[in-house]
């Protein structure tokens, strides 16, 4: 679907945008719902009801048993897609601020302040839809500092749209991996992130009161206010009930390196899948490396960075060479705790997950809390797989880096 409405003259039959200003678009769109006559991008519709919504889309009315008291309690609005060209001055491409396998996400401005306006991809899958249904269905019941907020939605003809608040500063991933030639997050602050993602984990877990499971936990889901909290966004792929008990499903949704191993190779989840998410995640904020893989060149392979942060953590005994230099120089070293450590044993303590502790002890690692850091077992080293099988390489010396993972989430459908 293109990005803007064509600007060129009006020729018989047919209505375009003339000049972007908001009354222009006002007396389209409702040109455009009163006679139903052309959808978004001009062209016309086949299977309209009478007031002109697409019969086979469906209308605010479908997702109506979504909506909850705590929704109404939340400020959760219903957006009026008149509002959200507006806003967004008809998806306009200086206005684009991300893009992903969900969606399209845009920066718009509603009743005078800014709001990021996710334009979603439903009609590419069945799964997209699902994952709409899922952000109305849990993030407007979730109240804490580290949970992204939804302050509405849309939905009419075939647009589905989710209206978040804005954070200025971005995803984490940006931070991390961005082109910066300074290295302005220092360790306190790094860490006050790390704490911050993984108390909102623990909300999720334990005091949400949907008990939810987020599933795809990796820093470019992780957003950042002008106060750089981090808050944790995108459920379109959570379920809720139970983090203590593992469930099977048919389709695997998540993002390769950080799912656990019994998730992306069995289908089975729960909440110590979002606790090998997490130690994925810290182990390349500490690091700085992505959690992909780079080329050894004396060994002719691919090594990935569990394996390098496991050889330099347990087998090496120099955990701070996996911290990244610029953060080791920039607080002594010595004044950064356990994050390595705990990153890996959160990770991977053993392919059973079983193993992995709980996100609460993770929060009491963090600091310094050694019982429940020692009464875990060592990481194994991790084990490789291809095809299937697994591979317990030699490490050697990476030597030079190589390519990385794809981070878009990916469906797998398990037979």
């Amino acid at each position: 679907m293109p990005e803007d409405l064509p600007k060129r003259k009006k020729t018989r039959g047919e209505i375009f945008f003339g000049p972007t200003k908001s009354t222009t678009r006002y007396w389209y769109f409702r040109v455009l719902n009163r006679f139903g006559s052309l959808d978004l991008v001009g062209q016309r519709h086949h299977n309209l009801n009478k007031d002109g919504v697409d019969k086979a889309s469906s209308s605010n009315d479908d997702i109506g048993h979504l909506l909850t008291p705590a929704h109404q309690a939340a400020g959760f609005s219903l957006f009026d897609l008149f509002r959200i060209v507006d806003a967004t001055d008809n998806f306009s491409l200086e206005n684009k601020i991300g893009e992903g396998g969900f969606g399209r996400v845009y920066k718009g401005q509603l009743n005078g302040l800014p709001v990021a306006v996710k334009r979603c991809f439903v009609e590419s899958s069945p799964e997209r839809l699902s994952d709409f249904e899922n952000e109305i269905k849990f993030i407007p019941r979730l109240q804490h500092r580290n949970i992204v907020t939804l302050k509405g939605y849309c939905i009419e003809g075939k647009e589905r749209i989710l209206v978040y608040e804005y954070m200025q500063n971005k995803s984490l991933d940006k931070f991390i991996f961005g082109p910066r030639t300074d290295w302005s997050l220092y360790w306190d602050r790094l860490f006050a992130i790390i704490e911050g993602i993984a108390q909102g984990i623990v909300y999720l877990h334990l005091h949400s009161g949907l008990k939810i499971i987020h599933r795809d936990l990796k820093l470019s889901n992780i957003l950042l206010d002008s106060e750089m909290n981090p808050k944790i966004s995108d459920f379109g792929t959570a379920r809720s009930g139970f983090p203590n008990k593992g469930r099977r499903t048919d389709t695997v949704s998540g993002t390769y390196g950080y799912m656990a191993p019994e998730y992306s190779t069995r289908g089975i989840f729960s909440g110590k899948s979002d606790v090998f998410s997490f130690g994925s995640l810290l182990l390349e904020i500490v690091s700085g490396k992505r959690n992909g893989t780079w080329y050894s060149i004396r060994e002719r392979k691919s090594i990935s960075l569990h394996e390098y942060a496991w050889r330099l953590v347990f087998e090496e005994k120099n955990p701070k060479r996996l911290i990244r230099s610029s953060l080791r120089i920039s607080v002594g070293g010595d004044a950064i705790p356990d994050g390595p450590d705990c990153g890996l044993r959160a990770h991977r303590a053993a392919e059973d997950p079983e193993d992995r502790p709980s996100m609460w002890d993770v929060v009491l690692m963090l600091h310094g809390g050694v019982a429940a850091l020692s009464a875990l077992p060592t990481p194994k080293q991790p084990a490789r797989r291809y095809g299937g099988r697994e591979q317990r390489p030699k490490f050697r010396e990476v030597l030079a880096n190589g390519h990385d993972w794809d981070k878009k989430t990916v469906t797998v459908l398990m037979r």
